[in-house]
């Protein structure tokens, strides 16, 4: 798969030698979306004071056997079907042995050899509507970790177990991906698709979904190079940050005649930079063996089809109807579907409605207000409904596109209808031909001298005339019934 993907001239990065090319693979690890963590009851709510949701057997006790939580191995079939990977019937948990303070047991259970999905594909969405198709190696289920806090005490270091026996899936990416862009846009679509399949929140701020980036250079065409792993990234920016410095570190130590050592690094988003942190384990460091208190994994493959069965429809199957049933472009599509919550906003303000217009006033007007208003689409202060209806009335003819900006303000300032609006401030369209007639005659009369030297040649003069009559209506004429009204009363 990795010699498959080949960067494209744009994606390589020029040194003092010539072209490089970045060799990249993800390992994300997404919080499971459970009550209740992986191997105990304990609950798993995001915010609670330290050490107040921790069980006997996430806090490491002796004796205390875990017992699997069977929706948590659901959500990890669930996120591998929507990624169209391979169900693995049979899967076995490991020990991965290791010891740190904030790990009691001093061994996180996870899979190794025998994971619970293996091979699937991501589809990314890249800049003019090209996509390209990124390997996944592998889904496994373990135990998160607790959480070390160095902020607490000037000398010592505090241990929360809150966050310790919560279920992840790490999911791991062949090393497909070419550059910082392409990482972005992994990231953004596999986030998308776990949030659409409710298998994952993806708040990358609440460390829901963490991110470790393998990163090597090599000519192009040339053996994988040895790769760094920058550790715990928790935000998309920082890992299109992490991966350009360190390429470029690399890139530079080579050039010097360096070596690159594989190593584990963390990202320093403050400075901008990755830093060493230790040298990189391999597996036969963490002396994994099968979980001796956990019998194998098996699957009943009629459960599995149950679940096939109930998944929504994803991101790209989404973004296919709506270019075909709605005649969108591949941009605007992409947009629309990637948050569930803005595809389904849009389906209700474009249903029954022309559902080109209803795109433009989703992504331009709506975006706009929310971005300058710094909310989601889900604190918008327009509804779903509401947007529908004043789409509608420029369908309609009720009012014209230029107007509708002024009562889309209206309605994100005062919370009130389209229609209710209109008809407060009498902002109807004129569309009575005897009206517009009577104000282009007076206009013309006003203005002789330009319609003398409009029908002389000053062809760019019909843009004033049409400036006047809207300021004199109160920009409410309909303007394809004063353009051809226009044309015909300026022809003489």
């Amino acid at each position: 798969m990795a010699e498959a993907a080949q960067a494209n001239d744009t994606d390589l990065i020029q040194g003092r030698t010539g072209a490089w090319e970045i060799v990249l693979g993800l390992e994300v690890h997404a919080q499971v979306v459970s009550k209740a963590k992986l191997f105990s009851g304990a609950a798993t709510a995001f915010g609670a004071e330290p050490n107040t949701q921790v069980s006997f057997v996430d806090a490491g006790f002796p004796g205390m056997l875990p017992v699997i939580n069977e929706y948590c191995v659901e959500q990890a079939v669930r996120t591998g079907l929507g990624l169209d990977a391979e169900i693995n019937l049979h899967s076995v948990f490991d020990r991965k042995n290791y010891f740190y303070a904030d790990l009691p047991a001093g061994y996180q259970i996870s899979q190794y050899l025998q994971p619970i999905v293996g091979k699937g594909t991501i589809t990314l969405d890249l800049p003019g509507g090209r996509t390209r198709a990124v390997g996944i190696t592998r889904l496994h289920l373990e135990q998160d970790a607790g959480k070390s806090l160095h902020d607490q005490h000037p000398t010592k270091t505090y241990v929360d177990l809150n966050r310790a026996g919560v279920a992840l899936m790490e999911i791991v990416s062949e090393p497909d991906l070419r550059s910082a862009e392409e990482a972005g846009a992994y990231l953004k679509k596999l986030r998308s698709i776990l949030r659409y399949l409710g298998t994952c929140d993806g708040n990358m701020e609440e460390g829901s979904l963490r991110c470790d980036v393998n990163v090597s250079v090599r000519k192009p065409g040339a053996p994988l190079g040895t790769r760094c792993e920058i550790k715990n990234v928790n935000s998309i920016r920082f890992v299109g940050q992490a991966i350009e410095y360190e390429a470029r570190r690399q890139i530079e130590l080579l050039e010097d005649g360096g070596e690159i050592r594989q190593e584990t690094r963390l990202f320093d988003s403050g400075r901008g930079e990755t830093r060493s942190m230790r040298s990189k384990e391999h597996a036969h460091d963490y002396r994994y063996f099968p979980d001796p208190d956990l019998l194998p994994l098996e699957l009943d493959a009629a459960w599995v089809a149950r679940i096939k069965a109930s998944l929504p429809e994803l991101p790209d199957a989404k973004k296919a109807r709506f270019m075909k049933d709605f005649d969108l472009s591949t941009y605007d599509a992409g947009v629309l579907v990637g948050e569930q919550e803005t595809a389904d906003f849009y389906e209700t303000v474009a249903s029954g409605r022309d559902p080109k217009l209803a795109a433009n006033w989703v992504i331009s007007e709506l975006f706009g207000a929310l971005n300058r208003a710094g909310k989601t689409i889900a604190e918008s202060p327009v509804s779903a409904p509401a947007l529908g209806e004043l789409v509608g009335l420029i369908s309609d003819n009720t009012i014209s596109g230029r107007i509708a900006k002024d009562v889309f303000q209206a309605m994100v300032e005062t919370g009130k209808g389209a229609a209710a609006i209109v008809e407060e401030k009498g902002l109807r369209q004129v569309t009575d031909t005897g009206a517009i007639e009577a104000e282009i005659d007076r206009i013309m009369a006003t203005h002789a001298d330009k319609v003398a030297e409009y029908r002389g040649g000053k062809d760019k003069l019909f843009g004033f005339f049409v400036g006047q009559v809207m300021k004199a209506t109160g920009g409410k004429a309909n303007p394809a019934m004063l353009n051809e009204l226009l044309k015909k009363k300026l022809a003489g």
